[in-house]
């Protein structure tokens, strides 16, 4: 189904900024893209760093840079630098790490350098359930090292100025009967929220770790009489309620709370819609974090080769140059308009097998399969 979307007037300038600044990892997680792809590995070069900060100052609008991507952020020797440097250029500044690398000299080096929000990743609650997903056994270390981060920012900054701590969790068969323990490995760490991702797995080992193969994302409807819409209030989840709401939402697909239609995020880009754009550690702009590289991943079973979109690179062209490039724009209507076919839940032909071309004629990249769309994947 085609939707109708926001005119070109109303799309929004850059407010987000991702920021790769290594492809290097200490790390092998089962999880991990790094295990479907053949790249070359660095750090960004401070120069490039430099060059994009000036090139940023030609958009006002940006609030916020997030030092991210697919590789571990602490191991570029100058991360402190580059977030003070972001930070006295008045951006909001956010780390994801997976927090085995933190030190106390390197805690107090990111906190006076400004840093508003640290992101750990950890996907499990015990060592053997952690052990398993990431391929190492330091959960004991991690937790340690962001109390560390809790307590020296209690120390160093004003109560409102302190640096937001958050988890995110990637859930999967393995580890789902660990999420009710979040709540107290939250509290152990000082966390103020928990972001849960589902999986989208890069290996054939972990396709049938999905959470979410049943269910159809793609629907928009507000209810027609083979498919009401269900709303339903503020209710109460517990042993009494569990058995029929789960009933519920396996058997119906137009769902609302408290009045919120949970379908209006199933033709929604998290990255388009809020102004984002991805910088990987060699300059290259691309539209988003899943689409910085090429890999293969498995799309509800189905292998897929996602390839890269790159519109240029900072290191040539000044970034609002390629802001503004005619077909870099195109793009970012098509998406905000989300003119792409429902891939995720047909599946029916061999287009679907890499995003180069859909059935509706777009060209490259193509977005009807991508589960941040439909509200399955999620980042920091």
């Amino acid at each position: 189904m085609r939707k109708k979307g926001t005119a070109a007037s109303d799309m929004r300038d850059i407010t987000k900024i991702y920021v790769e600044p290594t492809n290097h990892c200490n790390l092998s997680c089962k999880t991990c893209m790094r295990h479907s792809w053949e790249e070359a590995l660095g750090f960004m070069p401070w120069q490039l760093y430099d060059k994009l900060l000036h090139d940023l100052m030609e958009f006002p609008s940006v609030e916020t840079m997030a030092f991210a991507g697919f590789g571990e952020p602490l191991l570029h020797p100058r991360l402190p630098d580059m977030i003070r440097h972001a930070h006295k250029q008045g951006y909001r500044t956010i780390l994801t790490t997976n927090g085995i690398l933190i030190t106390q000299r390197l805690v107090y080096d990111l906190i006076a350098a400004g840093l508003n929000q640290v992101v750990v990743s950890i996907d499990g609650c015990s060592s053997d359930v952690f052990a398993d997903v990431r391929n190492e056994r330091s959960l004991e270390k991690i937790i340690a090292n962001m109390q560390l981060f809790s307590s020296e920012s209690k120390k160093m900054r004003t109560y409102k100025d302190r640096i937001t701590i958050g988890i995110e969790f990637v859930a999967m068969k393995r580890n789902l009967h660990e999420m009710p323990h979040l709540s107290h490995l939250a509290s152990e760490i000082k966390a103020s929220f928990i972001l849960v991702s589902h999986l989208l797995p890069y290996t054939e080992e972990l396709k049938d770790e999905v959470l979410y193969n049943g269910r159809h994302t793609s629907h928009d409807s507000e209810g027609m009489p083979w498919m009401p819409r269900w709303i339903l209030p503020n209710i109460d989840w517990n042993m009494l309620t569990s058995n029929a709401l789960c009933e519920i939402f396996r058997k119906n697909q137009v769902m609302s709370f408290l009045d919120l239609n949970l379908n209006d995020r199933n033709h929604y880009c998290p990255f388009i819609k809020e102004g984002s754009v991805a910088v990987g550690w060699r300059g290259d702009v691309s539209p988003c974090p899943p689409l910085m590289h090429s890999y293969d991943c498995y799309i509800k079973e189905r292998k897929k080769r996602m390839k890269q979109c790159i519109v240029g690179s900072v290191g040539g062209t000044p970034l609002k140059d390629l802001w503004n490039d005619s077909s870099y724009a195109l793009f970012r209507q098509r998406v905000d308009n989300f003119d792409y076919p429902a891939c995720s839940d047909c599946g029916g032909c061999d287009m679907v097998l890499t995003n180069e071309s859909d059935c509706f004629g777009n060209n490259f990249p193509v977005c009807g399969d991508c589960l941040w769309a439909r509200g399955l994947i999620r980042c920091a």
